[in-house]
């Protein structure tokens, strides 16, 4: 993906926003939209947003987890699965 031709400034927006739309759902690359010659949003169909957002919260799964194991708040797999075992036998 070129971001470079994905910049387009506000008044491309206004003129263009039934066409943008259509293009974003079928191409699913983000829009960058300028105004005063500076990037200022970023436009994108639901579907890469809501992929995104599900990355970004596995990620931030991922940030605790080793935010667990460094603070040491870590249990051996084998010692959970002893417990386990032994839940299952003393219901």
């Amino acid at each position: 993906m070129k971001l470079s031709r994905q910049i387009k400034p506000i008044s491309y927006l206004k003129a263009h926003a039934a066409e943008i739309v259509r293009r974003l759902g079928e191409q699913r690359e983000p829009l960058i939209i300028t105004q005063n010659g500076q990037a200022k949003i970023v436009i994108q169909d639901i579907a890469s947003y809501e992929r995104e957002q599900e990355t970004m919260a596995l990620l931030r799964i991922l940030a605790l987890g080793n935010r667990q194991i460094e603070d040491g708040k870590v249990t051996p797999a084998g010692d959970v699965l002893k417990r386990l075992r032994c839940r299952g036998d003393n219901p």
